[in-house]
């Protein structure tokens, strides 16, 4: 019987633990300075009328925050990116790994250099959509 039921090495499973435990303070401190941006009229007028706590969060907050925290997730997803590639050298697996394998330890410089442009095609890719979706959500740009 094997401990892992699913399609993770040892190794991959072993790598997800310090790429999550560097993501969380990593983007907390991103979300950190994007509420601390905001303007405290909108946190004001909601007093005034009267919101709770939750409701100035949730309604007025998350709401100014949106571009900015959707920027901060762009961020964060294209920088794990690149700490997953780099994690494929140290045996993490992935398309580092790949990279490192097949291409540069065989002297195989085409597949190596494919993987290359795998990962910055879907860095720019991710990139792009965070662009679009931080035009979309802002309203000052409308």
């Amino acid at each position: 019987m094997t401990l892992y039921t699913n399609n993770l090495t040892p190794s991959t499973a072993a790598a997800i633990v310090p790429l999550t435990v560097n993501a969380i303070p990593y983007f907390a401190r991103l979300v950190e300075q994007n509420i601390n941006q905001l303007g405290s009229g909108p946190i004001e007028a909601a007093r005034a009328m009267g919101a709770t706590r939750g409701q100035i969060i949730r309604q007025v907050m998350l709401v100014d925050a949106r571009p900015a925290l959707i920027g901060s997730i762009t961020i964060t997803t294209v920088s794990f990116i690149s700490y997953s590639a780099m994690v494929g050298l140290v045996g993490g697996g992935g398309i580092g790994d790949f990279a490192i394998r097949y291409g540069y330890y065989r002297y195989e410089t085409e597949v190596m250099l494919v993987a290359i442009v795998l990962m910055l095609l879907l860095v720019s890719a991710v990139q792009m959509l965070g662009n679009r979706l931080v035009r979309i959500t802002d309203k000052r740009l409308a």
